[in-house]
């Protein structure tokens, strides 16, 4: 399989005040195409921060990430930005919808971005809303849907632009639990369909439905290992 993801000694540092906080320590991880990957570990482990260096929300003090072969490490913000409205489809756990537009303007949002022409950008919303079940709720908007239907709109905007990577903050936190199985099972769906799945969570139950865990704690990777009990809910 091809390597999707090499992050190689990361390191990350923040100073607060006269105070250095080490939020990464020589971090190094390979994630391979279609891959379903969880990332775990409590409150101040150093997950979040790992998880916006994958995103390309921010870059390491030092270290090597090399993103589908390009080295995003030390881009400025205007490329990393490029890359991530490319690569990345992010899911966040308090959906980030934005609440005038409908479910449908949402998740052609990013086409926009991209420079997809509008003859083009109804026609791909439409069909990516549709995977996610959500065909009749496009002309919606978000304070007309339901948490569970929210989460989807921003699943579907998060696939609009074909991403090599999905990227998924605790897609779960704010749903109930019948809810969260659904979402679950929905991103099984969409790694059954060959995208590559990253899952940051503290919830054991959610990380159950990885392929891999991988467990940070002080800012070191605790543990990598195959799940072997994996949840399937597709």
């Amino acid at each position: 399989m091809d390597k999707v993801i090499e992050i190689h000694d990361i390191v990350k540092n923040y100073q607060i005040g006269s105070v250095i906080v080490r939020a990464l320590r020589s971090v190094s991880v390979t994630i391979k195409k279609n891959e379903y990957v969880a990332i775990m570990g409590p409150s101040g482990s150093g997950k979040s921060t790992l998880m916006n260096l994958l995103g390309c929300l921010d870059t390491p003090t030092s270290g090597e990430y090399i993103l589908n072969g390009t080295d995003v490490s030390k881009m400025a913000d205007d490329y990393l930005a490029e890359i991530r409205n490319k690569e990345i489809g992010f899911v966040f756990q308090t959906f980030n919808l934005l609440p005038r537009y409908t479910a449908l303007e949402n998740v052609t949002l990013p086409l926009i971005y991209a420079g997809v022409p509008k003859a083009d950008r109804e026609k791909v919303a439409v069909d990516t809303l549709e995977q996610v079940g959500l065909g009749d709720r496009m002309e919606h908007k978000p304070n007309e849907l339901s948490g569970g239907q929210r989460q989807r709109v921003a699943i579907a905007r998060a696939l609009v632009n074909k991403p090599s990577i999905i990227l998924a903050d605790e897609p779960t936190g704010n749903l109930d639990s019948k809810t969260s199985i659904d979402i679950m099972g929905l991103l099984d769906v969409i790694h059954n369909a060959g995208n590559t799945v990253i899952v940051v969570t503290h919830e054991e139950d959610i990380a159950r439905h990885a392929e891999r865990i991988i467990r940070l704690f002080d800012g070191e990777i605790a543990s990598d290992i195959l799940n072997k009990d994996r949840l399937k809910y597709s």
